[in-house]
């Protein structure tokens, strides 16, 4: 089956009025590590030191490691001053724990069965996985041809779509082209053109298809 996989005020160290001190909680502590990660990612891009960002901020090379491992929470005085030196919006640190990071994870034979329309008997399709609350929708497919399998009917959609060859042969049309494709072999194409397996050399065949195409989503 499918499975989708505050900060307490601290006072201003003495050293730099920028500074706050770490602080604790699970949440925080999520929080403080995409943090880190932005700074260190945007600092490395740069090309520049810890010393470098240090003379750049004016907060001390201690402090800007303890952001960088997470385990520091940075005023919002110190974001600003990490955003003037790093060249980047003071949201651009928030942006890896805001994102929805979603996984997909489908034991063995364990595919969303489904019926495409115009699918014919001896075709059978497994829905590996899809994006969700996306722009762009990715939907890979286990497909498998046996050798009950009825004419292929021709498809088109919007989007495009991957190919990958796993096992035994079949003449993949694309357009006004036939390919032959054995185990190894692959296909990227653009979708709007009809496509499909229009002949079934060896059998049982089987391939991975992966469709990716703009979602509109509702306001």
């Amino acid at each position: 089956m499918l499975k989708s996989h505050n900060e307490d005020p601290a006072q201003p160290s003495q050293a730099n009025n920028l500074e706050l001190l770490t602080g604790s909680g699970a949440g925080q502590s999520s929080l403080e590590s995409a943090i880190g990660r932005e700074v260190r990612a945007f600092r490395k891009k740069l090309d520049i030191t810890v010393m470098e960002l240090s003379r750049l901020t004016g907060l001390s090379a201690g402090m800007l490691s303890k952001i960088e491992r997470g385990i520091a929470s940075p005023s919002l005085a110190t974001l600003q001053a990490l955003s003037n030196a790093l060249q980047v919006p003071v949201t651009a640190f928030f942006r890896q724990f805001e994102e929805q990071r979603d996984a997909t994870f489908v034991q063995a034979g364990h595919g969303l069965k489904i019926e495409r329309r115009g699918s014919r008997a001896g075709h059978q399709y497994e829905l590996l996985g899809h994006t969700v609350g996306k722009s762009t929708a990715v939907e890979p497919y286990f497909i498998t041809l046996t050798n009950e399998s009825e004419a292929f009917p021709m498809f088109h959609h919007a989007g495009t779509e991957f190919i990958y060859m796993l096992q035994g042969k079949v003449g993949y049309r694309h357009g006004s082209r036939v390919y032959t494709m054995s185990p190894g072999d692959s296909l990227f194409f653009d979708a709007e053109a009809f496509h499909g397996p229009e002949n079934l050399i060896e059998l049982p065949a089987k391939f991975l298809s992966i469709i990716v195409y703009p979602r509109i989503l509702e306001e």
